[in-house]
C-alpha cells in the first residue's frame, strides 16, 4: 500500500518537485498551498508523513506543527524553510518536528531524509510490538509501547525525536555513541555537517530529564568521542 504524504508548501514549484520525487518512491502525495487548508487536510486524514513549510500564508508552519503534536497519534513531520537561523531550527524541533531541511536543498537529500523517516517509523512499529516493555533506570521510567516517560513519578513531555533518542540510549546503557552513529541509528541518515542536530536534541533532552543539565546524570558526555547513557544501577 502506498504511503500517504501531505506536502504543505506555498511555493508551487517546490511543492510539485517534492510531489514528483515522492511519487517516484511510490508515495501518494497531496498538496496544500496555505496553512489553513494544510492544517485542515492534516487533521482530516491519517498520513504517513507531513512535509511542512515554515513560512506559510495564514497559519505558519510552527503553529501547524504545534497543533498536530497536540492531537492523539503520531505522524512524522519534516519541516522546510528558507530561513537557516539557529532559532528557527530550534523552534521547529521544539514544536515537535522530526527533521529540518533548509532551502535550497538537493533532491537527493530530500529523498534521503524521507526514506530515513520511513525507516524510523517502521522500526518503531516493529519495536512497539514488544508489548508492555518498560525500561527503568534510577528515577527514569520509559514506557515503550505508550511512548511515555516519567522522572521520579512525574510525566516528562518529549518530542517524538527526543523520545526516540532517549529510548536508543536507554536500550544500550553504558555504550558510547558518536554523533555520526546517532544520526545514522536514530535519525536514519548520516551526513557530515549535521552533527549539530544531535547536539541540539541532546541539550533539549538534558533540560527535561536532568536535575542539573550542566552535570548530567543520565546522558553523559564522553569527551572527544560522543555520548553514553549511564549504566543501570545494580540492585
Amino acid at each position: 500500500m502506498a504511503r500517504q504524504v501531505l506536502v504543505i508548501e506555498d511555493d508551487a514549484d517546490i511543492a510539485r518537485l517534492v510531489q514528483l520525487q515522492l511519487a517516484d518512491l511510490g508515495c501518494a502525495v497531496r498538496l496544500a498551498g496555505d496553512g489553513a487548508s494544510g492544517l485542515a487536510e492534516a487533521q482530516a486524514r491519517d498520513y504517513d508523513l507531513v512535509i511542512l513549510d515554515l513560512m506559510l500564508p495564514g497559519i505558519d508552519g510552527l503553529e501547524i506543527c504545534r497543533r498536530l503534536r497536540a492531537r492523539p497519534g503520531y505522524v512524522p513531520i519534516l519541516m522546510l524553510t528558507a530561513r537557516s537561523g539557529e532559532l528557527d531550527r530550534v523552534l521547529g524541533l521544539e514544536m515537535g518536528a522530526d527533521d529540518y531541511l533548509t532551502k535550497p536543498f538537493s533532491v537527493l537529500e530530500l529523498v534521503a531524509r524521507v526514506k530515513a523517516l520511513f525507516r524510523r517509523v517502521d522500526s518503531l512499529a516493529s519495536r512497539s510490538a514488544q508489548a508492555g516493555q518498560v525500561i527503568e533506570n534510577g528515577g527514569l521510567r520509559i514506557d515503550v509501547e505508550r511512548r511515555q516517560v516519567a522522572l521520579d513519578g512525574r510525566p516528562v513531555e518529549l518530542t517524538a525525536t527526543e523520545f526516540d533518542l532517549l529510548l536508543h540510549f536507554a536500550r544500550h546503557p553504558g555504550r558510547v555513541f558518536s554523533r555520526s552513529q546517532l544520526l545514522d541509528q536514530v535519525w536514519g541518515y548520516s551526513h557530515s555537517g549535521y552533527e549539530h542536530t544531535v547536539n541540539t536534541h541532546i541539550n533539549r533532552l538534558r533540560a527535561k530529564i536532568e536535575a542539573n543539565p550542566n552535570r548530567p546524570e543520565y546522558v553523559q558526555t564522553v569527551w572527544g568521542v560522543g555520548y553514553r547513557f549511564r549504566d543501570a544501577p545494580r540492585s
